[in-house]
């Protein structure tokens, strides 16, 4: 089958429907120099009518083309590098979440591992000379130690996707190896932002708090996350698909700033002008008490600099979610709360 080519490089996104993918999608054609492939399935993890929104301000651009397919559909897959004479693929698809993977673990293993293998050997079947792999913080499992080094050992994850992630990067590292496919992988760390799924949970307590419902908080509070603002993340990925200094590397991509969930409840509400109401639960099995990035190496190889601090952050995420209930009806927008 002939392919396509054009001027711009042709970079495809797996996942790019959703939080994180669409906004990376969107500054890959502001920037003008790419053309971008989409790959999403629109499962029912969360709502679909949500992910297609996401895409809607790209839709019908001549340098914009989206493929429904899932990442197991050999066949379909193989037809987009066919036509497409691919330079990238930045692989976001995955079945994320910590909790959902515990009940589903062989679903995750079957999208997150399966697919991963699949376009990395398509990659190498068809040329492409970039490989860009979206891991997690959660590959260090429960650790005191901070901060979290990309040399730390991460074979005690706490849950089964974060087996999933750690191996998908164990298969990049062997493909880069094997037929030297210049290979990032990126470990985030909770990002955050406009568009963010309805299960994550700056998302999931601004909904509750805005319709006065109670806050769950599980355990005493104290736990700890390392947010990232999603453009700080999208950043990261611009940079890291013009490395070029060596075939594999992994690399931590966070905010570097842990915050206490309680003190992010607490910028929530300050952000809507509401009181919070707490409603205390046991820690839950997975979770971990503590994230926190090292971004030594994320400065030194791709001079990224997180910008958006939380405060900021919460004060964006919030305006967003503002805007969007001056258009649609607030019982949509908790759709997912109770899941």
């Amino acid at each position: 089958m002939e392919r396509s080519s054009t001027t711009k490089q042709c970079v495809l996104v797996t996942g790019g429907a959703g939080f994180i993918g669409s906004h990376v999608v969107e500054r890959l054609l502001a920037s003008g120099r790419y053309r971008v492939v989409v790959v999403d399935d629109f499962n029912d993890f969360y709502a679909p009518q949500m992910k297609r929104a996401n895409l809607a301000g790209v839709a019908g651009r001549d340098d914009f083309e989206l493929v429904e397919a899932d990442i197991l559909d050999e066949e379909r897959l193989r037809s987009v590098f066919e036509r497409n004479e691919l330079a990238a693929v930045v692989h976001l698809a995955a079945r994320a979440g910590v909790r959902p993977s515990l009940r589903e673990p062989l679903l995750y293993q079957r999208v997150n591992v399966e697919g991963t293998y699949r376009l990395l050997d398509l990659a190498h079947t068809f040329g492409v000379g970039r490989f860009l792999f979206a891991s997690s913080s959660s590959v260090y499992g429960a650790r005191s130690r901070v901060p979290f080094r990309e040399s730390d050992p991460c074979d005690r994850p706490a849950s089964p996707y974060a087996a999933t992630k750690i191996a998908g990067e164990c298969a990049c590292y062997t493909y880069s190896e094997l037929y030297g496919i210049r290979t990032l992988c990126l470990r985030y760390f909770t990002v955050y932002g406009p568009r963010q799924r309805p299960d994550l949970a700056i998302r999931k307590f601004t909904e509750l708090l805005a319709s006065g419902r109670p806050v769950p908080l599980y355990g005493d509070g104290s736990t700890s996350r390392d947010y990232t603002f999603v453009d700080d993340v999208v950043d990261a990925v611009e940079r890291a698909l013009d490395y070029s200094r060596s075939r594999f590397e992994v690399i931590n991509i966070g905010g570097e700033r842990p915050v206490p969930l309680r003190r992010l409840v607490d910028l929530l509400a300050g952000a809507l002008g509401v009181t919070a109401r707490i409603e205390r639960l046991p820690e839950q099995p997975g979770d971990v008490p503590l994230t926190c990035a090292d971004g030594t190496l994320a400065r030194e190889l791709l001079g990224f600099e997180p910008a958006v601090g939380i405060e900021e952050g919460i004060d964006r995420f919030v305006g967003w979610y503002r805007e969007r209930l001056k258009t649609e009806d607030l019982g949509a927008l908790l759709h997912g709360i109770g899941d």
